[in-house]
């Protein structure tokens, strides 16, 4: 599994190497705050307040500086001091309850988008078609919507409030600073336009390692869901693996540190230089002072010491642009995946004019000329199922058998339309299943497959997954039809008592059983058994086929089997074999014609 697995991260990253190209990527960014209007609309302004206040001190030290305590007089005037002084305060004291004002709802727009646009990935995914989570490890889709979401959450939380913030502050910076001294304000922003094309080298670079984090991330997710869930570590028990489990993780953790440490490291330079930078700044700003003194250019000690705060005041905002800049560069990659998802389209949709199930006609189904390939099989490859044709009426039982592998699943899988036909039309209620609202056609529809799933849950619960609303006495009238009630009222809980994770606490027969009572209770006109007993011991396999007859009694019933014993009784047995029908009949009908039938039957009898 480790090798296959190493493999698969291999072709994965690189068909990832770069994030997917999504077109209009920032403008859908900015459609994601859309919702939060109004409360983006408040952050603005006290943002803009926030920075403007932020401004004012400054001026007033210059004032406090000329005026107060260096007057022309020559004597420091201190009610003017305190004056300036208290108005200083006053601004800090403001600015600062601003800026909680405004953190609180920059939170909470930023969270509410995150969460908003988890939801939607989430309620996205759930829509698509079967296919789609067959051929996508399950570990992928969870990072998608854990790493990469949760990977976006500082740029969504901060972009609005740092970029409007910033620039505000920048800008009035650098006014404060013009009207003060337009001399000394050229020679401190003469290298600003180098650091802008630097951090935008910068940024793609973070972008690339960004990509491979996430990259890493998944396949650790993937490999974390795949070993550490009940089958896995079962199997790497059985087969003595768990070192190589522990070392295929390693493996990837060590990736993951090199490309958390890279990321990490690759702007510090850049923000080393700009410090150091804006550090020299007032320095210089000393020199220039010094000279333009010297060429009787008006510049006071106050102007000199209003300018530098105003100066050492930019380098905040100017850092907090820059790493804005960078994050969105680097949070692209994962904006991109995001998408990547969002964009891809369910290949089954309801038509425009689709419409729901007709009650009168509720339990006829209808193939005509079915031909089924699955959507990664080769073009030329030969159907799943080739030119199937067949009808139920209301209320038969009707079996598919064959050998494994001969199509009959398949047929379990197109009747909800968790597949769509390539070729011919599937027909449920006497109309096409395109032509049908596919929540009203699943809701007639009831599946016993051989792979039970059950929430980590009580019983309670997983039976209220069919019927949320339904009582305890509908509960147990299930259970008991179902032939599980007694079993389950001898569990110290009763119906409370805790599955485990896919009802490993069960026996298999147990979990059939709660798996038919779940069906009971959604109470489906039509029933699809899909080998519901195969992987049952012949105890087990008689308890679970007596609650089986007792669930088909009054529906119609598809009946998917692999033992014939269990479909003896069935009105109509297919003989399905390479993907075609090729005997049809009752159980004493298709042996008397001693043909394919007949002979997996003579198979089975004799255990041959």
């Amino acid at each position: 599994m480790g090798r296959i697995g190493n493999r698969d991260a291999e072709v994965q990253r690189a068909e990832n190497a770069t994030a997917p190209r999504i077109p209009n990527l920032y403008r859908r960014i900015g459609e994601l705050f859309g919702p939060f209007r109004a409360q983006l609309l408040l952050t603005i302004v006290l943002v803009l307040a926030s920075a403007g206040l932020g401004v004012l001190p400054p001026l007033l030290t210059q004032r406090a500086f000329d005026d107060g305590l260096f007057p022309p007089s020559g004597t420091p005037d201190v009610p003017v001091l305190m004056w300036l002084v208290g108005a200083m305060v006053a601004l800090w004291v403001l600015s600062a309850a601003l800026g909680v004002w405004q953190t609180y709802l920059t939170a909470r727009v930023g969270n509410s988008v995150m969460g908003a646009l988890r939801v939607r990935l989430f309620g996205h995914l759930q829509a698509m078609e079967l296919g789609f989570f067959t051929r996508t490890k399950t570990g992928v889709i969870q990072s998608r919507l854990q790493n990469d979401v949760g990977g976006v959450a500082s740029v969504l939380n901060n972009t609005v409030s740092s970029v409007v913030g910033n620039t505000v502050t920048v800008i009035a910076a650098l006014v404060a600073m013009l009207l003060l001294s337009w001399q000394l304000t050229v020679v401190a922003v003469l290298l600003l336009p180098v650091l802008v094309l630097a951090q935008r080298r910068v940024g793609q670079v973070r972008a690339r390692i960004a990509t491979q984090t996430q990259e890493s991330l998944s396949e650790m997710t993937a490999i974390t869901q795949e070993t550490l869930s009940v089958s896995g570590i079962l199997l790497a028990k059985t087969f003595n693996r768990q070192p190589t489990e522990v070392a295929r993780y390693s493996a990837e953790n060590d990736r993951q540190v090199v490309l958390q440490v890279r990321q990490q490291m690759s702007g510090q330079w850049f923000f080393a230089i700009v410090g150091v930078f804006m550090s020299v700044v007032p320095a210089v700003v000393y020199l220039v002072a010094a000279w333009l003194i010297l060429r009787d250019v008006p510049v006071t000690a106050g102007t000199i010491v209003a300018f530098t705060t105003v100066q050492a005041r930019l380098m905040f905002p100017l850092m907090g642009l820059l790493r804005v800049a960078l994050d969105l560069q680097t949070s692209r990659a994962l904006f991109a995946r995001i998408f990547e998802y969002l964009d891809l389209v369910p290949s089954i949709t309801d038509a425009a004019d689709a419409r729901d199930v007709d009650p009168d006609r509720v339990g006829e189904v209808e193939f005509r000329d079915v031909t089924f390939r699955y959507p990664d099989a080769p073009a030329d490859a030969p159907g799943t199922l080739q030119d199937v044709s067949f009808r139920i009426e209301r209320g038969q039982y009707v079996a598919f058998v064959g050998p494994s592998g001969a199509g009959k699943t398949t047929v379990s899988y197109l009747v909800p339309r968790l597949y769509e036909a390539s070729e011919g039309s599937v027909r449920f209620a006497g109309a096409d299943v395109r032509e049908l609202r596919h929540p009203s056609l699943i809701d007639h529809i009831g599946v016993v497959s051989q792979e039970t799933y059950l929430f980590h849950a009580t019983i309670a619960e997983n039976l209220r997954y069919a019927k949320p609303d339904a009582t305890d006495a509908e509960l147990e009238a299930a259970a008991r039809s179902a032939n599980i009630h007694d079993t389950i009222v001898s569990f110290p809980d009763g119906y409370d008592t805790v599955v485990g994770e896919r009802g490993y606490r069960l026996s298999g027969g147990e979990k059939q059983r709660v798996a038919i009572a779940r069906v009971l209770l959604k109470d489906p006109p039509v029933l699809i058994l899909d080998e519901a007993t195969s992987a049952l011991d012949t105890v087990s396999e008689r308890i679970v086929q007596a609650a089986l007859d007792e669930a088909s009694r009054g529906r119609t019933t598809i009946a998917i089997a692999h033992r014939l014993s269990t479909v003896v009784d069935a009105d109509v047995i297919h003989v399905v074999r390479a993907g075609r029908i090729v005997e049809s009949g009752t159980h004493a009908e298709l042996l008397g014609r001693d043909g394919e039938y007949a002979t997996l039957f003579a198979q089975q009898l004799t255990g041959a």
